[in-house]
């Protein structure tokens, strides 16, 4: 037996992940368990769970990997500090103390991590062959293209590669300051949203604009190439020297500084995120290009933070010449983690890689899991009142029935998803059919801004009918957007609604997932990956006519997925959801009279705004 734990930390997003033989057993980040979204510190709870998954000891590990090269990361810190000097002085010393204490000695705080027991070698990763082994090496294809798109890691910020077998090399780089994360993360901050965290928001606000500053961005900002490479102007940027993202000649640019967190959003920030949105859009394909013309490849692989892009992605789906794509779930940061892991088993032992009808990431679910012992052993300490359902058809019945109520469903089953989306198993539920959903269960239960939209479940067989995601293609991992087909739309008589406005038009047969430019981010749910999810959505169908169900994580705005049953629990009571279900337990809110109250401002205050 060969043991390979892979870590990623210290930035953003902290995991493990755990491949034992090549098979991927165990992954998780660490904001779950500590509750801190986006935690970057050692993920210690998540490597404890790894192990524990697995029933081994940090001493039975026979690789430990960890996901970037911070010497390389150093040198480039330096470089552009001394590049930048001395206009760089207080970012410089804000910095250091981080790296003297902590960021250059990764050895001795994974040795820390792992209780002194693991006594060999630790492997480091470059952070692009990370993304890029986590990309390809899960994935169903013999051999493809590999593409990686983030934000920075040592120098590299987009590489292109191809995995042939157990293979894999990266034959391109495109290097810092230039890069198509930082700029979109750039426009994260300008427009208000929190750096890697609210890049999401940015794209989900985007059709609410117009991109009348798109050739303006074209023009000033960047020279991009015909393959996809560019170069940014640094004078608007700030991030290589300052605090900040952007500097004064960018709100010049833009007719006024960044839009401060929690400000009203205005017309200007829409058509900024419209812009910076279609702009990325077209960097990401004519990178998809150039990555085909080189590798001349009919498959694609994709990760790095900007593989989350999924409107991006949707359009690579469909525009590209790639026959097929697949994007590993995880594409941010956490992932490496994941990819170190297998990046060590099969191009550094040369370990056979057998690829099957399906890829090997398992729908994603590999965090930890609850019994039902475990779950009503909970809930009656908290004097809760549940029904149990033995048997599976009766669970998937009545929920069904609930959902076809208009209930709101908190839905935790097996195991936890890897990975920043909710796929079934730590998520909440509603109708899609119902005109007052979207905006119910954003303010009400989520908490978080009206313009959110939410994505659609869709039973595998029937995606077709209601989205545009072209013949063939999947998207189990929720990272593809698709246009609704126009048989499902509703007639609108042309209105004129500009900007939140556009909300209080009902566009489709599904208004709740159907988002105002008739867009949606699919989940297809198929029978192997999800199996209860997938009887849920089919009983749904069976009694509503609907195969369609809203799909969004189990939390509030600014916290972490809920892991276990207690953290579901308290967030059942504390939002206004109207049902949980746990595993084969039933609750529902009006029948918890005796459970204690939950605040909603004491509860949300728990977590930081993001």
């Amino acid at each position: 037996m060969t043991a390979i734990l892979g870590i990623s930390a210290f930035y953003h997003d902290s995991a493990a992940a755990l491949v034992v033989d090549g098979r991927i057993v165990a992954a998780a980040q660490e904001e779950r368990f500590t509750r801190k979204k986006h935690d970057h510190h050692f993920p210690q709870r998540a490597l404890e769970y790894c192990l524990d998954q697995a029933g081994l000891s940090a001493s039975q590990l026979d690789y430990v990997g960890f996901y970037d090269k911070p010497v390389l990361k150093f040198e480039r810190l330096l470089e552009t500090y001394v590049a930048y000097a001395p206009r760089g002085y207080r970012s410089f010393m804000k910095a250091m103390p981080l790296w003297l204490r902590e960021k250059l000695h990764i050895p001795r705080a994974l040795s820390k991590g792992l209780g002194g027991a693991y006594t060999r070698k630790f492997i480091f990763t470059e952070h692009h062959e990370s993304h890029a082994a986590s990309a390809f090496f899960p994935s169903p294809f013999e051999e493809a293209a590999v593409l990686t798109l983030d934000g920075v890691g040592e120098w590299a910020t987009a590489s292109v590669g191809v995995g042939r077998g157990n293979e894999l090399s990266l034959v391109q780089e495109m290097h810092f300051p230039h890069s198509i994360g930082l700029l979109y993360s750039a426009f994260t901050y300008f427009t208000g949203f929190r750096v890697n965290s609210g890049e999401y928001k940015l794209m989900g606000l985007a059709p609410y604009g117009e991109p009348r500053f798109a050739q303006l961005m074209l023009d000033k900002l960047l020279d991009l190439k015909p393959d996809g490479s560019l170069r940014m102007d640094m004078r608007y940027f700030n991030y290589c020297h300052g605090l900040t993202m952007t500097s004064s000649k960018m709100d010049k640019l833009f007719g006024g500084p960044p839009r401060k967190p929690e400000a009203p959003i205005t017309q200007r920030e829409m058509d900024i995120a419209a812009s910076i949105q279609q702009v990325t859009e077209e960097i990401m394909l004519r990178c998809a290009r150039h990555a085909h013309e080189v590798t001349g490849q009919r498959n694609l692989c994709l990760a790095g933070g900007v593989a989350l892009n999924c409107v991006g992605n949707g359009r690579i789906a469909r525009e590209s010449p790639f026959d097929q794509i697949w994007i590993q779930p995880a594409a941010g940061d956490a992932g490496g983690a994941l990819g170190t892991a297998l990046f060590i088993w099969h191009q550094l032992l040369g370990n056979e890689r057998r690829v099957g009808h399906s890829d090997s990431q398992t729908g994603s679910l590999l965090g930890p899991r609850f019994d039902l012992d475990e779950i009503r052993r909970f809930l009656d300490a908290q004097g809760a009142s549940y029904h149990v359902y033995g048997d599976d058809r009766q669970l998937c019945r009545r929920v069904a029935e609930l959902l076809n109520q208009e209930k709101v469903v908190g839905w935790m089953q097996g195991r936890m998803e890897f990975g920043p989306r909710a796929l079934g198993s730590r998520s909440i539920l509603g109708d899609p059919r119902s005109s007052r959903m979207q905006s119910v269960m954003n303010l009400k239960i989520k908490f978080r801004e009206s313009f959110r939209p939410f994505a659609p479940s869709v039973l595998k067989e029937h995606a077709q009918e209601y989205f545009g995601l072209g013949q063939g293609t999947e998207s189990p991992y929720m990272l593809v957007v698709a246009p609704v087909v126009e048989a499902k739309r509703a007639k609108t008589n042309g209105s004129s609604a500009m900007g939140l406005d556009k909300l209080k038009v009902v566009r489709s047969e599904v208004p709740a997932i159907t988002h105002v430019d008739y867009s949606a981010r699919v989940q297809t749910v198929d029978g192997e990956r999800h199996g209860r999810y997938y009887r849920l959505l089919k009983e749904f169908y069976s009694q509503s006519g609907c195969p369609v169900l809203i799909n969004t994580s189990f939390n509030v705005r600014g916290e972490p997925i809920v892991c276990t049953p207690e953290d579901a629990y308290r967030c059942f009571l504390a939002t206004n959801m109207d049902v949980l279900v746990l595993e084969d337990v039933v609750l529902l809110k009006d029948e918890q009279a005796a459970a204690p109250k939950h605040e909603v401002d004491q509860y949300l205050s728990q977590f930081s705004l993001d």
